[in-house]
């Protein structure tokens, strides 16, 4: 936490503005959430020193911005008309070199302020970034992925606001105000008050003002990660949209989305539009006042002429930043509603609990689901996947899985890995449970080659290795050569340099298939994972890496989700599930036999077929 007497002085200076916002009787009044405003400013803990230089700055500024005016008012009155030239030329330095200081000691507070914001939201974002790639899969099966974009860049800039435009800039502006105000009743208490006249209709103004600009962002906001969400889903699918010419039925529902935007954005513009006008009238309002009464206190000798030249920079100064604070409370508003989504994001505990301290070096390679049961939904009674799945594999032995679509197949080399943690029963490798390794060191030990081959944009050779320093060039190059993709990634620009576009665009389906063989096998891995992996593969590519898949699977404990019948050779036994349940266990020749068998149903409707051919 950082040091309360700062934080103090900005939580006093909230409370002002609060209780201001309380008297707007048009609307629900939204409270200030000082918890959420002391967890923001907790985060500047690392930068205490800075925090407390801007905040002094804040402090400074104020009585030198007000020691202007009165410098003029004492030149006009002591020097300009008693013809003292040599005293007005010394006040006039003076003048001159506050500014100058008064211009240094900004420029320094607005630097480190935001400053202080980048820092803080830097280590934010890595914060958020690192929270989120440890959440389950779960989380990302429900959450869009323009919600957590939004979240990680739009919302984590938002919170930047609440240092470089709020907190202690709102402190800075109060302090003026209060500094600006004393000066004046100490010049000439009834000038003040005349100036203060139209004061209540500033007020009321910068409350309607605030409490519609709220409102406004609120909704651009949420319109913001909607807009996210969308661009996302349809830039992603692109080519779904136009293989079935859904261009312009995407764009009408994008364009419905985009003027609800630009709406919510207008309605704080025609807010601005209004208020900074307003101010501009209500200060000439009062400046007039000033003229109209100081020229009667001036003829009647009650008010100086240099009372009278220092009002109007007096009226600038304490119009100014009145104007401004509403603006400000609203972005501090705004920064912390993105502050509690975001803290709410890194308050999902939806994630995998390493508390294991196996981490061994190499796995046996045993597995043995116990009465597994599973929900994604976590709910068993009604949407459950798995029922009491059990089966076991043996050290350096091969099981495939086959079923039908929404069987469980693809869920259960899911929870092997700790993606997903089961409701009930048991998995165990090597005889400890999944909840005794370090989930880390057990991931390292098992490879996926999943059907629908994602690569990120880099090279062949950053996507084989996944930017691991401990796999080196020839060893990637060993595991190509064995998969038989070396061939084919010697013949791309550049080779194992070749820059992959997103999402691997530019590589065919079977290119995209081989390189993620070499990455799954460049991490020798005791467990070898192929879900429907050469689904997408031509026969002569298939050819091309059966040899090598004999050989991989020979000499390590290997899961096959079958799609093909040659992927299903090499098992030594074969799961049949059906709607989450295990229908039948056993080797290929022995299910063949069991007369109506689901395996043999199944043999017959494909696996037969595709023997013909």
């Amino acid at each position: 936490m950082v040091d309360r007497s700062p934080v103090f002085l900005l939580r006093l200076a909230l409370h002002l503005l609060f209780l201001l916002s309380m008297s707007d009787t048009s609307a629900t009044p939204q409270k200030f959430n000082y918890s959420l405003f002391r967890r923001v400013m907790s985060m500047v803990k690392p930068y205490k020193t800075t925090f407390y230089f801007v905040t002094l700055l804040s402090l400074v500024m104020a009585p030198m911005a007000v020691l202007r005016p009165k410098l003029l008012q004492t030149m006009v009155d002591d020097y300009v008309f008693t013809g003292d030239f040599r005293g007005m030329t010394l006040l006039a330095c003076i003048v001159l070199g506050v500014l100058i200081l008064e211009v240094i000691l900004r420029y320094f507070f607005l630097y480190y302020a935001e400053w202080l914001g980048q820092a803080t939201i830097r280590d934010l974002r890595v914060r958020v970034f690192n929270h989120v790639t440890n959440l389950n899969l779960n989380y990302f099966d429900k959450t869009p992925i323009g919600q957590s974009t939004t979240r990680t860049i739009s919302d984590i800039e938002a919170i930047n606001t609440i240092f470089s435009e709020g907190s202690v800039t709102i402190l800075a502006d109060l302090t003026t105000i209060v500094f600006v105000l004393i000066v004046m009743f100490m010049t000439s208490a009834k000038l003040t008050l005349v100036v203060l006249a139209v004061f209540p209709l500033l007020i009321y103004g910068s409350i309607k003002f605030k409490e519609s600009v709220r409102v406004s962002y609120e909704k651009v906001r949420n319109h913001i990660s909607t807009m996210n969400s969308f661009l996302q889903e349809r830039i992603g699918g692109m080519r779904i949209v136009q293989i079935f010419n859904a261009e312009e039925r995407e764009a009408q529902k994008f364009r419905q989305i985009n003027r609800d935007y630009t709406a919510a954005n207008l309605k704080a513009i025609n807010a601005y539009a209004i208020f900074f006008p307003v101010v501009d009238i209500i200060s000439a309002l009062s400046l007039g006042l000033m003229v109209w009464y100081g020229a009667g206190g001036v003829l009647s000798e009650e008010v100086t002429i240099g009372t009278m030249v220092a009002f109007p920079l007096y009226i600038t100064m304490l119009y100014r930043p009145i104007r401004m604070l509403a603006d400000k409370f609203n972005t501090l508003q705004m920064g912390l509603i993105a502050a509690e989504r975001v803290f709410k994001l890194l308050e999902n505990n939806d994630m995998v609990q390493n508390t294991g301290t196996l981490a061994p070096q190499r796995l046996k390679g045993s597995v043995s689901f116990d009465k597994v049961w599973f929900s994604y939904s976590g709910d068993i009674e009604n949407d459950v996947v798995l029922k009491g799945v059990s089966f076991d594999i043996p050290p350096g032995k091969t099981l495939a899985i086959v079923g039908s679509t929404g069987s469980g197949k693809t869920t259960i080399i899911s929870l092997l890995g700790r993606f997903y943690e089961i409701q009930s029963g048991s998995i165990r490798i090597d005889g400890h449970d999944l909840h005794e390794y370090d989930v880390f060191a057990l991931r390292r030990r098992i490879a996926v080659v999943l059907q629908d081959v994602f690569l990120f944009s880099g090279t062949v050779m950053e996507n084989i290795t996944l930017r691991d320093p401990a796999i080196s060039e020839a060893q990637v190059i060993t595991a190509a050569k064995m998969i038989g993709a070396h061939a084919f990634i010697e013949k791309l620009p550049g080779g194992y340099q070749y820059q992959v576009m997103e999402r691997g665009a530019t590589l065919s389906m079977g290119q995209r298939q081989l390189i993620s063989f070499v990455r799954a096998l460049v991490f020798n891995p005791d467990i070898l994972i192929l879900d429907e992996a050469t689904s997408s593969i031509d026969p002569e590519t298939e050819s091309v890496i059966q040899f090598a898949i004999e050989k991989l699977i020979a000499r390590r404990t290997s899961i096959i989700i079958a799609h093909r019948l040659s992927t299903i050779r090499h098992a030594n036994n074969i799961l049949v599930l059906d709607k989450g349940e295990v229908k039948e266990f056993g080797p290929h020749d022995a299910l063949l036999e069991i007369e109506g068998g689901k395996y043999r149903e199944l043999y017959e409707k494909q696996f037969l077929k595709a023997e013909t051919y």
